[in-house]
């Protein structure tokens, strides 16, 4: 089986990926789906109740992805959890073998989601990974291998001596990944990824960029629209919107992003959200050529 921290301290590129998970997602759908995606990427995220949308714990959907070959990146929110909620499911990782965790704050639940949940907040993403840190170097609990811990950031494009304070913080708190938000601007991300260097931070944590596999323009609009801190260029819509095969035209998009990714310097890999047909993703692989089945 891969696994994502040997893949990002051995590899020039990294792919990771999602699946899809709904209320009736069962064991066998996750199998399915790890079987699609499984040759072509080195681990897939688990997002945990993402936009309150309710599946089933992400401890549970990591360990059906370890059984089905799998390196799983299990998500935590603090949107959902207090602490003694956290610390408990961070002690189920351990058991289970699940290292490489994601900390992050949670997105808003939606307005029309009822009867409204109560967002917990008993603790913020960079607490949280401060938590997991000190946890990971706890001999009495440390898992195999110890906790490979990660964040969230928002690629932006900020000016010279930009003091990078959120990132920081998640790194000085433990962070050795971080994932960036979507973010299709490839000028912007150079911008962000060149300030970030100045920084040195990049000396001390991975920096893989979120990308989304688009199938027409109106789906663009659905993810900016339901997606917080989400940076599609009217460009990339424009061209969903003149294609006349937007999936065939949503599939090039992403291969020539994977391309520029990986010449990009300082990036670690790409991660590459579907949002529809996860059958895409390792066809946008395929075509940028960084195939990781002949690789492996």
């Amino acid at each position: 089986m891969k696994n994502f921290r040997k893949a990002l301290n051995t590899q020039d590129f990294v792919i990771t990926s999602e699946i899809f998970l709904r209320p009736e997602t069962d064991a066998n759908s996750i199998k399915m789906q790890a079987d699609i995606l499984r040759d072509y990427v080195d681990a897939i995220l688990i997002t945990d109740n993402q936009s309150g949308r309710i599946h089933m714990s992400t401890l549970a959907a990591g360990t059906l992805l370890i059984a089905a070959g799998v390196d799983p990146i299990v998500q935590l929110s603090c949107r959902n959890r207090n602490r003694i909620s956290l610390l408990s499911d961070l002690l189920g990782c351990s058991a289970l073998g699940i290292t490489s965790i994601s900390l992050v704050r949670g997105d808003r639940v939606p307005d029309d989601f009822q009867p409204r949940p109560k967002a917990i907040m008993d603790v913020n993403a960079t607490e949280l990974i401060r938590i997991a840190n000190i946890m990971r170097k706890d001999a009495n609990i440390a898992s195999e291998g110890n906790f490979f811990l990660g964040g969230v950031v928002t690629a932006h494009a900020p000016k010279p001596g930009w003091p990078a304070k959120n990132i920081t913080e998640k790194v000085d708190a433990g962070a050795q990944f971080v994932f960036t938000h979507t973010c299709l601007d490839m000028d912007l991300l150079r911008t962000y990824m060149q300030r970030l260097g100045e920084t040195k931070l990049l000396w001390r944590c991975h920096v893989v960029a979120g990308i989304v596999l688009l199938s027409s323009a109106e789906d663009a609009q659905w993810v900016i629209k339901n997606r917080p801190n989400v940076i599609i260029p009217n460009d990339i819509i424009t061209r969903l919107s003149n294609a006349k095969d937007p999936e065939k035209e949503g599939i090039e998009i992403c291969a020539e992003q994977l391309q520029e990714l990986s010449k990009m310097p300082a990036i670690a890999g790409a991660h590459i959200i579907a949002s529809e047909k996860l059958t895409n993703i390792p066809v946008a692989i395929r075509k940028s050529g960084l195939n990781k089945k002949n690789a492996n």
